[in-house]
């Protein structure tokens, strides 16, 4: 599978002190993106359209979907700041 990011999350990527970090764990994704593992928990979002899933690293979650063989990254964001 590949890893797509839009356009916010790699600039919330770039302003982050753990970019390296971070993208490890994404790049993760690509291996299995349902699975929690060591380091991140990973969760299905409830009353989204379409299956959402939530990446957490730390205080930072990381939202994405699977579709057509790709995952795709749609936000980034701290804790608390997000879910809208």
């Amino acid at each position: 599978m590949e890893v797509m990011m839009h356009p916010r999350v790699q600039k919330y990527l770039n302003d982050s002190g753990a970019k390296e970090r971070f993208i490890k764990h994404l790049e993760k994704l690509a291996d299995d993106p349902y699975s929690s593992r060591s380091g991140v928990d990973i969760r299905k979002l409830k009353g989204k359209k379409h299956d959402m899933y939530r990446l957490r690293v730390g205080d930072d979650r990381f939202e994405y979907f699977v579709d057509e063989g790709k995952v795709w990254i749609d936000d980034a964001f701290k804790r608390g700041e997000g879910y809208e």
